[in-house]
């Protein structure tokens, strides 16, 4: 810990934008350095893209969110913390829609049975989870896009039925431009979360992620800091190349240092005024998808599967997951919680419907896989949107993504564009912002 970990204004102090897991762990990680932290958020609650709302007379987060047993880093912070307790570890069922019928796809058994391919295909399938698991170096997939690569691996009819219409679902026009390092990276999470059956298992946190950020948010408060919601940033202040203060609506907070984690499009605006133009336009060089989710408050179950792959081109979600078939619905006073996802452009029709125009497209394309489904069953609904959910891990992706060290001196840059091979979620996230804030702390002591 840093020799400067003394109490009152003379430590130094950063100012870290945004109050996702990553903010709050860079935060967090800053306090154990001797460094006081303070996080600015602009939302009225802490968490980010694991933000939550009142459900059932509890917390759900607004995007559907678990984590696997191998993410190791959001489990250390939690041991930290002393919650580890607070951690339940469940099986999970998953399955696929594909030609009008529901196909399980939680076991090796599943997979075998899995009568839409023939069986030679079945095993390909099977044999590409291996192979992909036991890739040793992501970095000869760089150049190679997921569709190239699966085709590869598994043949153009396991292709065709299994990956193309995922990879659609999620990327839509720019399903063929990812690249086979992301593909890789989702496999191998998967294929190491699993029982001794071949069974996937999957963690959550008791009181939802809601109540993991407040713990986090306590521990930051517990070390000095401060932890503020309800306040945008709208500039930097800056003298010869450094960063002085951070601008809100209410005041100008001073900082010795500052910790960007918001989607680069902001950090870019952020920046303009102050960093050369050839940076700020790398920062937009990287592209995003959005996401819309609708979240269903149901008195009925809709199957005993958590996580439903779509894999029929003309359902407008990529799945649908039934979250209380992993945490159960006496969480949430009886009612069985669906969400719907979905990724796009903001172009997208669907982006700029309204709420209640979007839940009837919801239930008018969930009722072709349910028939049964009626208004009946609905108990609340909701509509929850993301302007930069998803970067767009494209071929040569690493040669894109900035480095933590920004052209102002002090200002460090962490977000979730810059996780890779890794893709986006609160175990990297975590790890983004404790290295980000090693660093910075780092710099500071050099500075003395």
């Amino acid at each position: 810990m840093s020799s400067r970990a003394t109490a009152g204004a003379s430590r130094p102090h950063v100012a870290v934008i945004g109050g996702g897991f990553c903010g709050l762990a860079a935060a967090y990680e800053l306090g154990r350095r001797g460094v006081r932290a303070t996080v600015l958020e602009r939302d009225a609650e802490i968490g980010g893209l694991a933000g939550s709302f009142p459900a059932g007379g509890t917390r759900l987060e607004k995007f559907y969110h678990h984590w696997f047993t191998n993410d190791v880093h959001v489990m250390n912070l939690i041991a930290e913390l002393g919650q580890s307790t607070e951690v339940v570890l469940r099986p999970t069922r998953t399955g696929t829609y594909y030609a009008h019928d529901f196909f399980k796809l939680s076991t090796p058994l599943d997979l075998l049975r899995f009568s839409p391919l023939p069986f030679p295909d079945r095993l390909r399938l099977g044999l590409l989870a291996l192979r992909a698991r036991r890739v040793k170096d992501w970095r000869a997939l760089e150049d190679r896009t997921a569709a190239d690569w699966l085709r590869e691996m598994g043949g153009e009819r396991v292709y065709r039925v299994v990956w193309e219409p995922l990879l659609r679902g999620k990327f839509g026009a720019l399903a063929e431009e990812v690249a086979a390092v992301w593909f890789w990276n989702k496999l191998k999470l998967r294929g190491g979360s699993r029982g001794r059956g071949g069974e996937e298992r999957l963690a959550y946190y008791k009181g939802g992620f809601a109540a993991l950020a407040e713990a986090l948010a306590d521990a930051v408060r517990g070390q000095g800091g401060q932890v503020r919601t309800g306040v945008p940033v709208q500039g930097l202040q800056v003298e010869d190349g450094k960063v002085t203060g951070v601008i809100t609506p209410e005041e100008t907070v001073p900082a010795d240092a500052v910790v960007v984690t918001p989607a680069l499009p902001i950090v870019a605006d952020l920046l303009e005024p102050h960093a050369p133009s050839e940076y700020v336009d790398s920062l937009r060089r990287i592209r995003y998808l959005a996401n819309l989710c609708v979240v269903l408050e149901l008195d009925h179950s809709l199957s005993d599967l958590y996580w439903l792959n779509v894999n029929d081109p003309g359902f407008p979600f990529v799945g649908v997951i039934e979250h209380t078939n992993f945490e159960p619905a006496s969480t949430y006073a009886g009612r069985h919680i669906v969400y719907l996802s979905r990724y796009l452009p903001e172009s997208d029709a669907l982006w700029r419907m309204p709420d209640e125009e979007a839940v009837a497209f919801t239930l008018k394309h969930l009722r072709r896989m349910f028939p049964d489904l009626t208004g009946d069953w609905i108990l609340a609904a909701h509509v929850w949107r993301a302007q930069y959910a998803q970067p767009v891990v494209e071929r040569g992706y690493r040669r894109l993504i900035p480095a933590t060290r920004t052209p102002l001196a002090n200002l460090f840059l962490a977000t979730m564009a810059q996780i890779y091979p890794e893709d986006r979620g609160t175990n990297y996230a975590i790890r983004q912002g404790r290295e980000v804030a090693r660093a910075c702390a780092a710099t500071l002591d050099g500075a003395v």
